[in-house]
């Protein structure tokens, strides 16, 4: 048995403490187990099968007598017991035994899966692993552990089913005698504010209106694709490009809309589709950056096309009034009139639910097949009276005078492909309503390929048959009778063979251009009336072609928009995500497209809007087609598509033949949709949504990274490529402000900085802490905008943490190379083993080849103890109104030694559970503002050394007026101490500073030291204002800064000539910081140099924004810790902020190319 299984732990002796039933709690408290348990045996668990069967919702007291009569042979077999409501009628129906989803350790009825409705009222219950559960046996065991489970998998109570929590890991795995922690959801599993409402809509709607593939799919792809082209300008299409360039330019259509049907279905079927058509399948694949520049235009072209067909009704009205001279004002008033009357009817139609839409456009598809097949009907009756027109009936010489092209004009291939492919588009229109689709993942795919099937084999039907039995040409006058018998032998036209001279219109229409003739395939649109059984039949079919491609795109743009506002890409359209009714309609995005339309259809000329539509909806065909090739690109495991036809290449060459085609239809409009899609792009890229939806970008920039990092590490690192990469030993990376922001300025978009963070615990470590701490301040620090990473571990001690963190930080070739400590100021107040500590941090990355950086603030750096430091810090949130700053002050303040260390009590506050949990109700994180009034701890104002502490933390972060960066650099490291600079000096905030470099030299070669700095650096390409050879470094230093020193390490020396040696041995063993006087006497000389060396650090760089200074060595085992940290005490007092640098001795610097 596992060791979740009950009958083996000794959470049994605590839950077996009676046999009689639990009362019914009204609501269990958290202190409370999150379940109650019985010993049932076998016998007893049928009984209680059967109560429940009857509907009862708590264990009997029968049943509990009988479970108490056979505890023994029951042997620790446990049940859970439902928490029971506190109203009897409010009580949730206890699922039926027939109900019961079989065997799972915690099983879930069907009926429990959907909210329960009591008394008039809906109740929605929270149901985990162990409430409201029956508990049966998982494998023959009883045990806690779950059995997989789709409802452990869903984001939101959908109307699939509730979702379910499993067991967490904290609940199976910790000892019986913690708390089990309260794990939210897994990391991918939150639900944005959007998805919490879909949740809510989702639960509150009963009876919604769902469609299935063909009324939802097939019907709307159809209609959309089958546009007025098809009866008024295929024909033309025949006429101008003959058959077998209007056959090849419906394949060059169809294939473009198959490429983007396979990669839509692809998309589709990779995962729950939700409503937001094109939109959402783009946002969900490339991100919102790419999604929402797409959704914004494809709303509005959607929005616009409505427009666009309800003036092509129009237009058909208006000549079909003319006909009957029943004109109202002019053409162009008319077509307003008209236009505006019918969008307010559509308009009307669309309110009134999808239900209604979906009726209406039933009807109107089988208007437009019954218009189709009349046409068919129609060219198979030859009636004599429309010969003179051009209708001769199926005829091989017609046929085959019309196989080949006859481009009149100014006509070319592409500009008739260009003007026949918004006839192929359209093949969204289902996909637009996902939504309110029953199954999308299965209606997308088969409704919209077969819809693109049927259209494409109608539009080649169409062309073939107009080709093969209607000339180009006709004059609509008799002539037959007038011709003779020698022009009969001489006529070489298909129409001479019934008897009619056409020449004429094929002479003029050479001659100019243009032809006199009003008939035949070239002059009249209207040519498929003329074919067809009854021509009215072909204009009730243009209006239903018209009117449903305009109601379908009225449905897509407000359905597109809504969902795009509730993702809340563009500030400022959240009114427009509101939904209303119990198919959440987007009546304000009803109206909004309504007034769209209306706009243009007011201005009734689209001739120049109609090709920016056309790309509109190419660019988003465009996007799918690459969404797909890059979520194959990027490799990612959560690219499963159950759809299987569809390849990574050919999606590609799809996205390319969309923008080809682009270009082809129209070059300006063209480069205006890519433009408008670059700009929301940027905009979007900049604002940077709070969202998180796995997109194929992130899997792809995860997948470079990878690919780039394993090949980094094949190549030897050079010495050209050098960069800094640091391990700041920080802490919190909001303690040490200063420290980070200095390391910062010279790393970023340079090299690795990694904050690392030693936290040691005399207690067991809690690792689920330190992971959500490391989360948490990973984000603070993207959030203020410091291109670091956040490192914590767990360890006995400092150094050993240290030690854990130079050998495993970093990955490959991004590894640390540079530690860079805070100099620890409270060195002579605390214990000394700490010092001993921190000076074996210095030695081990020397040990480890790193390099040693320290920063010295005569302020300090450390800022955690102070509540409310962020607050003041942050530019971004600081508060203009704020006069007074008046902070918590932990009245127990540490210094600010320990470089890693939490210093203050402030240091936990921040990571307690209220802490928390106050942050995460106002909507920040928990390193934000903590400046409020607390009761336990004192309010008092912010002291002078706090307030210069707090200034002093920020100077970094401002910018360097015309200053100087001292360097002096005394010892060749390797180049490091120059670098370092050098990269500062090349920063915004930095670059007015000029380097002044300090060299050591002799009295008697200043000129040469000086000469010879000069050509090395200007062979490093560095430049300099100054350099200073200081040739009385080893002069003696005064006596009282000798005296002073004497009196600083007087409490920290052994003195072992006063004592016996064995004592003094002992001494040394135990506190090993001591400093022998032999020691002492050893580094007589290298003591002075530090003395000496401050003095000229007063004298020469006091007025320095910046010191950067070779940091002295201390040989291990040779140089005590209490005599080191003395050196740099000494060297670096009362100076400005001071960074002592010492490289790994490996050159980091090169002259050659």
């Amino acid at each position: 048995m596992s060791d979740t299984e009950t009958k083996e732990t000794p959470a049994t002796a605590l839950l077996n403490t009676t046999t009689d039933p639990p009362a019914p709690a009204l609501h269990p408290t958290p202190s409370q187990s999150r379940f109650q348990v019985d010993i049932v045996p076998d016998a007893a668990a049928a009984a209680a099968a059967a109560a429940a069967a009857a509907g009862s919702p708590a264990v009997s007291s029968s049943d509990a007598s009988s479970s108490a009569a056979a505890a023994e042979e029951a042997k620790g077999r446990f049940r859970v017991v439902n928490f029971a409501a506190g109203d009897a009628e409010e009580a949730p129906q206890t699922p039926s035994s027939a109900d019961v989803q079989g065997n799972g350790d915690t099983v879930m009825s069907e009926t429990s899966l959907h909210s329960s409705t009591a008394g008039g009222h809906q109740h929605h219950y929270h149901y985990d692993t162990h409430t409201n559960t029956y508990y049966l046996r998982t494998f023959g065991h009883n045990t806690i552990d779950a059995v997989p489970n789709i409802d452990f998998y869903r984001q939101t109570a959908a109307p699939l089913g509730e979702k379910l929590i499993r067991p967490t890991l904290s609940e199976l795995h910790d000892e019986l005698d913690k708390e089990p922690f309260e794990d939210g959801f897994a990391n991918g599993d939150e639900l944005t504010p959007a998805e919490e409402a879909a949740a809510k809509e989702a639960a509150e709607s009963k009876g919604i209106v769902k469609f299935g593939w063909i009324k939802g799919v097939l019907v709307r792809c159809m209609l959309n694709i089958w546009g007025v082209m098809l009866f008024i300008r295929m024909s033309w299409i025949v006429g101008q490009a003959g058959i077998v360039l209007a056959c090849v330019i419906v394949l060059m259509a169809t294939v473009v809309t198959t490429i983007t049907g396979l990669s839509t279905s692809a998309i589709a079927t990779n995962g729950f589709v939700r409503g937001g058509g094109a939109y959402y399948l783009i946002s969900r694949s490339l991100g919102p950056e790419f999604g929402g520049s797409i959704g914004l235009i494809f709303a509005f072209a959607n929005a616009v096309a409505v427009a666009m067909y309800v003036v092509g009704f129009a237009e058909t009205v208006v000549e079909l009034l003319a006909g009957v001279d029943a004109v109202m004002m002019d053409t162009t008033n008319d077509i307003r009139i008209i236009g505006t009357i019918t969008v307010i009817l559509l308009l009307g139609i669309s309110v009134a639910g999808m239900e209604w839409e979906a009726k209406a456009q039933i009807f109107l598809l089988f208007v437009l097949c019954t218009a189709i097949v009349n046409y068919f009907i129609g060219s198979f009756i030859p009636v004599k009276a429309k010969e003179s027109r051009g209708f001769m009936g199926y005829d091989g010489t017609i046929m085959w005078e019309n196989m080949g092209p006859d481009f009149r004009g100014s006509e070319t291939f592409f500009s008739v492909f260009a003007i026949f492919f918004p006839a192929a588009t359209g093949i969204l229109a289902g996909a637009n309503i996902s939504g309110d689709l029953a199954d999308p993942q299965l209606a997308i795919p088969r409704g919209t390929l077969l819809a693109i099937l049927v259209t494409g084999i109608v539009y080649l039907g169409v062309a073939v048959s107009t080709g093969s039995c209607i000339v180009r040409d006709a004059t609509g006058v008799d002539l037959n009778e007038t011709l003779s018998g020698q022009f009969m032998a001489n006529c070489s036209e298909a129409a001479c063979k019934f008897g009619y001279d056409f020449s004429s219109c094929l002479n003029f229409a050479k001659d100019s251009g243009l032809s006199e003739c009003k008939h035949g395939l070239q002059n009249d649109f209207q040519v498929m009336s003329l074919v067809s059984g009854f021509g009215p039949i072909i204009t009730a079919g243009i209006f239903s072609a018209t009117l449903s491609s305009a109601l379908a795109s009225l449905v897509s743009a407000p359905k597109v928009f809504q969902a795009l506002c509730k993702d809340n890409i563009y500030p400022g359209l959240g009114m427009f995500a509101k939904g209303y009714g119990k198919n959440n309609e987007p009546l304000r995005g009803y109206i909004l497209t309504f007034c769209i339309a209306l706009a243009f259809i007011l201005i009734a000329e689209l001739n120049i809007i109609a090709p920016i539509i056309s790309n509109f909806f190419l660019a988003s065909y465009a996007l799918i087609n690459f969404s797909v090739f890059h979520a194959s690109l990027a490799n990612s495991p959560g690219w499963r598509p159950s759809f299987k036809w569809y390849n990574m290449w050919v999606s590609l060459a799809g996205a390319v033949l969309c923008c080809v085609v682009m270009f082809v239809i129209n070059w300006w409009a063209a480069l205006l949709t890519n433009g408008i899609v670059l700009g929301l792009y940027i905009y979007v890229s900049y604002k940077k949504p709070d969202v998180n939806w796995g997109s194929s970008t992130q899997a792809l920039t995860y997948h470079q990274a990878l690919t780039h990092t394993l090949h980094l590490s094949g190549v030897e690192d050079h010495i050209k490529n050098f960069r800094p990469q640091c391990l700041v030993m920080t802490g919190y990376p909001n303690a040490r402000p200063a420290l980070l922001n200095l390391v910062h300025s010279f790393t970023k978009n340079v090299g690795l900085l990694i904050c690392g963070h030693v936290r040691t615990c005399s207690r067991r470590p809690n690792f689920k802490e330190l992971a959500n701490d490391q989360s948490r301040y990973q984000r603070w620090l993207l959030r203020n905008e410091t291109k670091a990473f956040y490192t914590p571990v767990f360890a006995e001690d400092m150094r050993a943490g240290s030690q854990y963190l130079l050998q495993a930080a970093g990955l490959g070739r991004l590894r640390p190379n540079t530690l860079v400590l805070g100099f620890k100021n409270d060195w002579r107040d605390g214990d000394m083993m700490n010092v001993e500590t921190y000076c074996h941090m210095v030695h081990d990355a020397f040990d480890f080849q790193y390099g040693a950086v320290i920063l010295r603030l005569k302020e300090g750096l450390d800022v955690s103890h102070i509540q409310g430091q962020d607050e003041i810090l942050s530019t971004q949130e600081k508060s203009s109104g704020m006069k007074d700053v008046v902070v918590s002050i932990d009245m127990s303040k540490d210094s600010d030694g320990d470089s890693s260390k939490p210093s203050s009590k402030a240091a936990s506050v921040q990571n307690s559970p209220a802490t928390q949990k106050d942050d995460e109700d106002e909507g920040k994180a928990p390193t934000q503002p903590l400046l409020k009034k607390d009761k336990k701890s004192p309010t008092v104002m912010l002291n002078v050394s706090d307030q210069r502490l707090l200034e002093a933390s920020q100077q970094f972060q401002k910018k360097q007026g015309k200053g100087t960066v001292d360097v002096w650099w005394l010892f060749d490291d390797g180049g490091l101490t120059l670098l370092i600079p050098y990269l500062l000096t090349n920063k915004k905030r930095w670059k007015d500073c000029k380097i002044r470099v300090f060299i050591g030299g002799k009295i008697n070669r200043i000129d040469h030291d000086r000469r010879a700095m000069a050509t090395l650096l200007s062979k490093f390409r560095i430049d300099f204002s100054d350099i200073t050879v200081c040739g009385d470094i080893n002069t003696k230093p005064k006596k009282e800064n000798t005296t002073a020193f004497e009196e600083m390490i007087e409490p920290y020396r052994l003195k072992e000539d006063d004592m016996e040696q064995e004592a003094a041995e002992r001494l040394k063993n135990s506190e090993p910081w001591r400093i022998t006087d032999n020691e002492l006497e050893l580094y007589r000389a290298k003591t002075n140099r530090q003395i000496r060396l401050n003095e000229l650090l007063k004298e020469h760089s006091s007025t320095a924004n910046l010191i950067v200074m070779s940091m002295p060595l201390a040989r291990k085992g040779a140089v005590s810790s209490a005599l080191y940290m003395a050196w740099l005490e000494t060297l670096s007092g009362g100076l400005p902020p001071l960074l002592l640098v010492r490289g790994n001795h490996q050159s980091v610097l090169t002259f050659y190319s």
